[in-house]
């Protein structure tokens, strides 16, 4: 009898891939409804705008990297673990893996055709974003879903799966006791940060954040000084906050050392290598903090690849639909953008 086919699909934003490829791949960002919340021409000319006033300053930052985005190369790694993982714990089915990227290839729209064409059994729609928001999760989902790609089950979210929780905070041990575990350290949970209107109408995301930071820390009682900060702001908006470069200057304020650590981001790429490893760095030197240590993203951790693998199993052993790794819906209900069942 013919193995059933299992498609899994991997969302994540993207990243160009060379530096031709930097001015449309931000458009495409800007240009997302879920990004910029205005009406139709007045996104597509700020999305014209930004990407243009940014495509030096990226393609400088981009070359720092050989040109490109490490993040495609990051989730080919990814998908190779995974695949291994899978096919190490079950023969029932065919496994084929996809990378569906938002904003540049390959395109979630593109994959979404593909997938249909490989008719498969099973297809998991799994996210590269382990927080739920509006922008990230709901983005792709939607995007796939206008493509008219297959969907029998989808992991929204899994901000709180424990090996996913315990890739964390080996990580953030790795790094500390490798440096000589150096005494008065404040972790700091660095997340991308969110226009607070977004959040105000309903987004679980910071809430999302503000649950693993906590899962993580409880595993680290050695580092009990801990902070969640959010990067990468853009443009005119109020964001959430405290933004991270306000929590090195109160750390520095407070006469703490730092351990930093991508809370959000699964994968190297411009905002960890070039926000955390080099602005960050150089503002912490500035404020005087004498230790600035920078944990990787989780990457092909063994323990994360471990937690891919736990959110594709529990979805296929439940009904079939949309929900997190727990099964039911997590987020209280003032987060009226989750999109699990009540």
């Amino acid at each position: 009898m013919p193995q059933k086919k299992l498609a899994i699909v991997l969302f994540n934003l993207g990243g160009p891939d060379k530096p031709e490829a930097v001015k449309p791949f931000l458009r495409n960002l800007f240009r997302d409804p879920a990004i910029i919340q205005a009406p139709g021409p007045i996104r597509q000319f700020l999305a014209w705008m930004i990407s243009t006033l940014r495509e030096k300053e990226d393609k400088e930052n981009y070359a720092k990297m050989g040109g490109g985005s490490p993040l495609m190369p990051e989730t080919e790694k990814q998908i190779a673990a995974l695949q291994a993982e899978l096919e190490k714990r079950s023969g029932d089915y065919e496994i084929k893996i996809w990378p569906a990227m938002r904003y540049w290839h390959p395109f979630t729209e593109d994959v979404a055709q593909e997938v249909k064409a490989w008719a498969p059994d099973e297809t998991v729609l799994l996210p590269l974003y382990p927080q739920l928001s509006t922008t990230t999760t709901g983005s792709s989902l939607g995007a796939w879903r206008k493509a008219g790609g297959p969907e029998t089950r989808t992991v929204c979210c899994y901000p709180t799966e424990a090996s996913f929780i315990r890739a964390h905070a080996e990580l953030i041990r790795r790094k500390w006791q490798e440096s000589g575990s150096p005494e008065n350290c404040r972790i700091l949970f660095s997340a991308h940060g969110l226009p607070e209107k977004i959040v105000k109408a309903g987004d679980p995301y910071q809430w999302q954040v503000e649950q693993t930071s906590a899962a993580v820390a409880e595993l680290l009682p050695e580092l009990p000084d801990t902070q969640i900060c959010y990067q990468s702001r853009v443009g005119p908006l109020k964001w959430i906050g405290p933004s991270t470069e306000e929590a090195i200057e109160k750390a520095s304020q407070d006469g703490k050392n730092i351990i930093l650590t991508p809370i959000a981001f699964v994968s190297e790429h411009i905002e960890t290598l070039v926000e955390l490893d080099e602005e960050y760095a150089e503002l912490a030197e500035e404020h005087g903090i004498k230790t600035y240590l920078r944990v990787p993203a989780l990457g092909v951790e063994p323990a994360f690849i471990e937690a891919l693998a736990n959110a594709v199993d529990g979805a296929l052993a439940r009904e079939p639909g949309l929900a997190p790794d727990t099964g039911a819906r997590i987020c209280p209900l003032k987060h009226t953008a989750c999109p699990c069942k009540l």
